[in-house]
């Protein structure tokens, strides 16, 4: 077996950075010039000065009749004025020919070149005409009325946009209007991405144990797009030194930048650290920093070009992205420093955190009822935790923000004020937000709001969890399954004056086992207990803290911790698939996930699924919608076949 090594140097965040940017050039890395079309979302390297006035003549604003405001004073509706209508008719495009004289109008169509002599348009619709009469115009206008003179909107040799501008469609209209064709832009930094691990394989390609598909590459090739980089992918490398020094170097002479997933801890087989390593000008300027995520991040330079390893965790890797690399891409690219958005809100629950390191802690935001807001109201938001470590893949893209917690605290207060730092450009509030308990049932309806137009959001901690936030009025529903021994009854007990219970419907919950294990075939649930409990090689998988699954295992258990009871998954799927993996012997989850072939399953109780709202949010539109697909003919009967039973409402 290889001898781990301990490279770690940790130095706190800002000498990181400090240590970083002093050893790279953050000069942008020169203009080119590119198609008009192609421009969007490039950063502008020069100044551009209009050299056409836009409107390049004076233009009508209207279909209807240019005059000379004077002709038009005293037209009223009952009294209207005469005018002569020539018969020029001028379209857009066209250059009219004659004069507009006292006493006269011309026909002009909307964007029509204003005639000689006129200074107005009348409306269409504050004329008739008469064929003894003339033009009768019922509106008196000013001059200038209608027109869009020359050179309002543009004038020729004015500074139309500012070096340094980011580049959008607005920008790009404005760039067509001048007839501007090739746009100077800095060019993109290119920036390599290198996969290292013998683990790690391509999707799309056969999965097999202990290996795992590549999504950091992917994640970081689109934040490298997005932060206005150019991203190169130099693929996917084994754990061999040679190898990574080669693609290493390809990547240090075709790009700006070389950014390698993975290999930053003291793992013998991580060999990343050891090919930066031989990088001696002047090479690794940190190696381990303060943060948590991200502590192992990997901080080097070679020709002024800088060169990361990120860690191989996915919300490791794109927190210490964030915070170290696309400051460096934006400045590259030309890009005016951003200030990140971020907006204040209440903390929802305690966090515990490691005094010694700063810490980033994911949440979800939910807005808050408003009569709560009298110690804070500025506080519209609560901030949720989404308690996912660093390996989590989806934890960064269901997240709407992150908050930052001082390398010297070690207790955060649920209700503490709280500073979250969007990672979106929008936050767009949902229309229902639920949370609670995690169940198929759920997911499904949650699903068919969405498709009949609504934004709905679902966070899964619990059916504890959800009651708590129901009742403080920071969800619309809590689903929750929690059984109240003394009254033999579920959910209804938990109540409080300020909630009401929505009937849902029943799920089968019981004990899982993989088939033909002979420890647990044929026995009741009594029996499989003790048999679990008998022997630490029978390992079990647990639900989390505050669910109400969980609940139910430490009732049945009655105060035992068998061998894997500290291993909590976070809800039912994960428990199937830690027994059919075989990194667990037994535990509970709801029967509609269990594959028969794999799994056997014994029944030990059917319990109640509900969902409590409080009464400040009961009258909500997207809580009525629910309601009526709970009451829907149709929905019941697919929640049935996905083994749920359906109860009558009280």
């Amino acid at each position: 077996m290889a001898k781990q090594q301990q490279f770690l140097d940790v130095v706190d965040r800002d000498e990181a950075e400090r240590r970083f940017q002093s050893a790279i050039s953050l000069q942008p890395l020169g203009t080119e010039s590119i198609p008009l079309d192609q421009c969007r979302g490039r950063i502008l390297a020069e100044d551009i000065t209009a050299t056409v006035d836009v409107p390049s003549f004076d233009r009508s604003n209207y279909d209807g009749f240019a005059v000379r405001a004077t002709d038009t004073v005293g037209a009223t509706e009952e009294r209207p004025v005469t005018l002569q209508l020539l018969d020029t008719e001028i379209s857009a495009g066209v250059v009219p020919d004659g004069t507009v004289l006292a006493g006269s109008a011309m026909t002009i169509a909307t964007g029509g070149m204003l005639p000689r002599g006129a200074n107005a348009v009348v409306m269409v619709e504050d004329t008739d005409f008469d064929p003894n009469q003339g033009l009768l115009v019922r509106r008196a206008i000013a001059a200038g009325f209608g027109v869009s003179f020359a050179g309002t909107d543009i004038g020729a040799g004015e500074i139309l946009l500012h070096r340094g501008d980011l580049l959008t469609s607005r920008e790009t209209g404005s760039l067509a209007a001048i007839g501007c064709s090739q746009v100077p832009v800095w060019r993109q930094p290119r920036v390599g991405i290198i996969s290292s691990g013998d683990e790690i394989i391509e999707p799309g390609a056969a999965m097999q144990a202990g290996l795992v598909y590549d999504s950091n590459a992917r994640i970081l090739a689109d934040a490298v797009s997005e932060a206005g980089g150019l991203p190169k992918s130099l693929g996917i490398v084994s754990d061999n030194l040679e190898k990574l020094r080669a693609r290493l170097a390809e990547g240090l002479q075709s790009c700006d930048m070389v950014l390698l997933s993975g290999g930053t801890s003291k793992g013998g087989g991580d060999v990343s650290y050891h090919a930066v390593g031989e990088l001696t000008d002047p090479g690794v300027v940190v190696h381990g920093v303060a943060l948590k995520p991200g502590k192992p991040i990997c901080l080097a330079a070679s020709q002024q070009k800088p060169v990361v390893i990120l860690p191989g965790f996915p919300t490791s890797a794109i927190f210490t992205f964030h915070e170290f690399v696309v400051p460096v891409i934006e400045q590259l690219a030309g890009l005016r420093k951003k200030q990140p958005r971020s907006l204040p809100a209440r903390l929802s629950v305690k966090i515990n955190s490691s005094t010694g390191r700063t810490e980033y802690v994911l949440v979800n935001l939910v807005e808050r009822p408003q009569s709560e807001n009298t110690d804070h109201p500025e506080l519209e938001f609560a901030a949720f935790p989404m308690g996912k470590g660093s390996g989590s893949v989806t934890a960064f893209s269901r997240a709407d923000g992150f908050i930052t917690i001082d390398r010297h605290e070690e207790i955060v207060e649920a209700g503490s004020p709280v500073q979250v730092q969007l990672i979106g450009q929008d936050l767009s509030p949902a229309d229902l937000v639920v949370i609670g308990s995690h169940c198929v049932g759920l997911d499904y309806l949650m699903s068919q709001l969405q498709d009949r137009g609504f934004k709905t959001k679902l966070l899964a901690v619990g059916s504890s969890g959800g009651l708590e936030a129901a009742i403080r009025g920071e969800c619309d529903l809590g689903g929750i399954h929690l059984y109240d021994p003394e009254s033999d009854q579920y959910n209804r007990p938990f109540l409080t004056d300020d909630t009401r219970l929505i009937t849902g419907y029943q799920r089968t919950q019981g004990l899982l086992y993989r088939k033909g294990d002979e420890r647990f075939e044929g026995k009741d649930a009594e029996t499989f207990i003790e048999q679990a409990i008998a022997s630490d090689q029978c390992v079990m998988v647990n639900r989390n803290q505050g669910s109400g699954t969980r609940i139910l295992i430490d009732r049945l258990l009655g105060g035992s911790e068998p061998a894997g009871y500290a291993v909590q998954a976070r809800n039912h799927n994960a428990v199937a698939a830690a027994i059919v993996q075989q990194r667990a012997d037994w535990g509970m989850a709801i029967e509609h996930v269990v594959d028969p072939e794999l799994l056997g399953f014994l029944p030990v109780c059917q319990e109640q699924f509900d969902f409590v709202v409080n009464e400040q949010r009961q009258d909500r539109k997207a809580v009525a919608a629910f309601c009526t697909l709970l009451a829907d003919p149709q929905i019941r009967s697919h929640l049935k076949s996905l083994g749920l039973t359906m109860v009558e409402p009280l």
